[in-house]
């Protein structure tokens, strides 16, 4: 449960510095019209901004998949070395969970 909602919080959260990242490149492209040395240069820092980003982007991407890979083949390992300790920790936590629900 809480790995589903990290997971979902990563990929709302990479959503959402795609999203900027794209509204930017659709910025710098309205800002072309703009004449003088000072916007074109303003432009190519823009540019090179994006870039960074764009690589910082994926290579978070990477890392955070590789983790959580890693964190799903350690899971799997233990159950399958431990079945009956697995089964054991799983039936206490269900019973932990039926008595806090039985409370409310």
């Amino acid at each position: 449960m809480a790995s589903k909602t990290a997971k979902t919080a990563q990929e709302v959260l990479m959503a959402d510095f795609q999203a900027l990242v794209s509204d930017t490149e659709r910025l710098l492209e309205h800002t072309a019209t703009l004449a003088g040395d000072q916007a074109d240069e303003l432009r190519e820092q823009i540019h090179e901004s994006l870039l960074k980003a764009r690589e910082t982007l994926q290579l978070t991407e990477d890392s955070l998949r590789q983790r959580g890979q890693a964190a799903v083949t350690a899971a799997q390992d233990y159950v399958q070395a431990n079945p009956w300790q697995s089964v054991g920790i799983a039936a206490g936590v269900g019973f932990l969970i039926g008595l806090l629900a039985t409370r409310r």
